[in-house]
């Protein structure tokens, strides 16, 4: 169970009853698919859905353009998400003309980054995915972004995550703990992948983890853990190496930074932080602060350091940053141990034979 931190602690136990409260309704809804009271839509396309069992960043934005990146080029790929923290509604394609108000910050870092795959919005998955198909018939495999809970929709794949600091049989319900699941449904998971683990990560540790879990028959367990890249300029695109003589401003309003933080300790001089919310929209009395924040670091060799996330909200500020700078920090997804080859391979049979039916 994370309480994020000390000071939530004591306020996160004196919530335990609404916990209860919250668990009951989960179990009732699951118990409502479970029993057929409540129907599921299959699609005649291969559906993978990529979800957790908890709230927080267990890193799916990261594990969906993982798979992407291996697909786009090999099959049209379409990409479904809610949009979260965007500020419009229904549904909605990316386009030339799409911001990350428009479609959310995820899509838009979606669509950015590959921009030959359809990348859709909608708080109703059941109603964006016909839309999709109908503005992009020649598409031929859907990812489902944070979709686990979304039961209306039935995916023909689901991978599950949850975070090796985090595990989801140590949680328990919001808001005392994490979860927005029963533990249970772990069973729905195909595929299930605990990410963020120490790239050290030991064979033993990682045999500890799945006799935890229990995985079924059907289900296979996979170790990731985060690998960066070297920063770039987010308007000029040149690269920079962080190394020991350079100080940071880590600019940060994804839900758990503390990787990244942990990276800037091991590889910058020093650093200072300034977080944000989870989707934080910077104003421009933001833009202000950090500005005079990094002003005040009296080194000569400095810059700012951000997320690909905050990157696609803070590009509005676009127009001062050729001078300021502001590094874009890239992060992917590894699997250790020799597995991306069978969690592709599964992948890919899927897929097939879906194709073939």
């Amino acid at each position: 169970m994370n309480f994020n931190a000390p000071l939530l602690r004591p306020i996160r136990i004196l919530l335990f009853p609404l916990s209860l409260v919250y668990a009951l309704v989960v179990r009732f809804r699951n118990f409502l698919f479970d029993s057929k009271v409540l129907s599921t839509t299959s699609f005649n396309i291969p559906v993978i859905c990529i979800g957790n069992l908890s709230v927080g960043g267990t890193g799916k934005s990261t594990m969906v353009e993982y798979i992407a990146g291996r697909f786009h080029e090999q099959v049209p790929l379409a990409i479904v998400s809610r949009g979260y923290m965007r500020k419009t509604r229904g549904y909605a394609l990316a386009n030339a003309r799409s911001t990350a108000l428009e479609i959310g910050d995820e899509p838009m870092q979606f669509h950015l980054k590959f921009p030959n795959v359809a990348v859709a919005v909608g708080e109703e998955r059941i109603v964006a995915i016909p839309q999709l198909l109908h503005d992009r018939p020649e598409t031929k495999m859907i990812l489902l972004d944070d979709a686990f809970q979304h039961r209306s929709v039935t995916a023909g794949l689901n991978i599950l995550l949850t975070e090796y600091n985090n595990l989801f049989t140590r949680d328990w319900f919001l808001p005392t703990g994490d979860l927005r699941d029963e533990k249970r449904s772990y069973k729905r998971g195909d595929l299930i992948v605990v990410t963020k683990c120490p790239p050290g990560l030991k064979a033993g540790q990682a045999a500890a983890i799945e006799e935890e879990i229990g995985l079924l028959p059907h289900q296979k367990l996979f170790f990731g853990s985060i690998r960066y890249g070297n920063p770039y300029h987010l308007t000029r695109r040149h690269q920079l190496t962080v190394n020991n003589s350079v100080e940071v401003l880590l600019v940060s309003g994804i839900a758990n930074p503390g990787p990244l933080k942990e990276w800037l300790q091991d590889n910058s001089r020093t650093y200072y932080e300034m977080l944000y919310s989870d989707h934080h929209i910077f104003t421009i009395d933001d833009w202000k602060d950090i500005l005079k924040r990094y002003e005040s670091i009296q080194s000569t060799s400095k810059i700012i350091l951000t997320t690909e996330k905050d990157a696609v909200r803070l590009s509005k500020f676009s127009n001062e940053l050729n001078e300021i700078p502001l590094f874009v920090m890239p992060i992917e997804m590894q699997l250790l141990f020799d597995g991306e080859e069978q969690f592709f391979g599964t992948i890919s049979l899927f897929v097939n034979e879906f194709s073939s039916k």
